[in-house]
């Protein structure tokens, strides 16, 4: 039984956690912390009451030390790469839900995010947990920087047809749609309730903080340097993501060979799932799935991807890096 503590578990990836972790067969959830807000975890999360009897408190790294084999870090960006250091050396391996190690540049990190990185040394050490290309480094690792939401359905969507050349690696274009969990539990004017209902709107134009984080993947799996066009949007909804890919094809190919492609670079791939039309938000809220949907139109290589924000793109996937680290089958717990 592997022994978890989630500390963040006072936002919204930190009870996604403890509602996934409620579900695991093999994992005992046994320490909860959180920054500001603390108490029973059931005052701040009534959708606990009668299922979770356990404090949410302040962080105290010897009785994590001596609860816990991994913890599962929801603290916010900027955050994270304070706490990190301690918990790695209190014993604990790491899923780190933050931005904070996915960049393995600091400088890259430090211009994005517009602070010097408090922790080079482990930065240089995080597997980047995005399963499906990265599972043999995940394995052996004690930090795991679990992917962004918005990264996880751009690579994805992305990384068979980059590497198998089937697609031009000038600019990737990404249009993506967010629902309003994305934006965290803490309230903003942009997100709430009667500025947000009825409506749909960009951000983040021309700089959002997760381009860098994209590039550095889909530059990974090409083999060279692919550009990223990312605009992300936020939608009237609870949670999902909805990302559609614009590519250039390299020579002739067909919405036939494109199915084929993705289905046999997926097969083995449990959480990944190929589509012959358009994915739904719908159907795959409060799972782990990712739906894919390659097509061709006009001459235009066009990917279409939809997935949960909170589960695949945040605390479904750092579950799923946790399995995979202590050699579970990493599908436990998952949807």
């Amino acid at each position: 039984m592997v022994r978890v503590a989630v500390v963040g578990a006072s936002g919204y990836t930190g009870a996604e956690s403890v509602e996934i972790l409620l579900g695991h067969p093999q994992a005992e959830l046994t320490y909860l912390t959180g920054r500001r807000d603390c108490g029973p975890l059931s005052d701040l999360f009534a959708r606990f009451k009668g299922r979770v009897s356990m404090d949410v408190e302040p962080l105290d790294l010897s009785r994590l030390a001596d609860r816990a084999d991994v913890a599962l870090c929801c603290l916010p960006h900027k955050t994270s790469m304070t706490c990190v250091p301690q918990l790695l050396a209190a014993g604990c391996k790491v899923v780190d839900l933050s931005a904070d190690y996915r960049l393995r540049d600091a400088a890259v990190y430090e211009q994005t995010y517009g602070l010097k990185h408090a922790d080079p040394a482990n930065l240089a050490k995080a597997i980047y947990g995005l399963p499906e290309l990265y599972r043999d480094q995940i394995r052996q690792a004690d930090l795991v920087a679990n992917p962004g939401c918005f990264p996880t359905a751009a690579i994805l969507a992305a990384a068979p047809l980059l590497k198998q050349r089937r697609v031009r690696t000038g600019t990737l274009i990404v249009n993506a749609v967010t629902g309003i969990s994305g934006a965290g539990k803490k309230p903003t004017a942009a997100f709430h309730f009667p500025n947000m209902n009825e409506n749909l709107f960009a951000y983040g134009v021309g700089n959002h903080r997760h381009t860098p984080e994209i590039e550095q993947i889909v530059s990974d799996v090409a083999g060279e340097k692919v550009g990223v066009l990312f605009q992300p949007h936020a939608g009237p909804f609870d949670r999902g993501i909805f990302s559609t890919l614009y590519m250039e094809p390299q020579g002739e190919v067909t919405s036939e060979q494109l199915f084929e492609l993705f289905e046999s670079f997926y097969r083995d791939e449990p959480f990944v799932q190929i589509c012959r039309t358009s994915p739904h938000l719908k159907d795959v809220t409060k799972t782990n799935y990712c739906q894919l949907f390659p097509t061709v139109t006009k001459g235009k290589v066009v990917v279409f991807a939809a997935l949960d924000n909170m589960v695949k793109g945040a605390a479904g996937q750092a579950i799923q890096n946790m399995n995979i680290l202590f050699g579970l089958d990493e599908t436990l717990g998952l949807l």
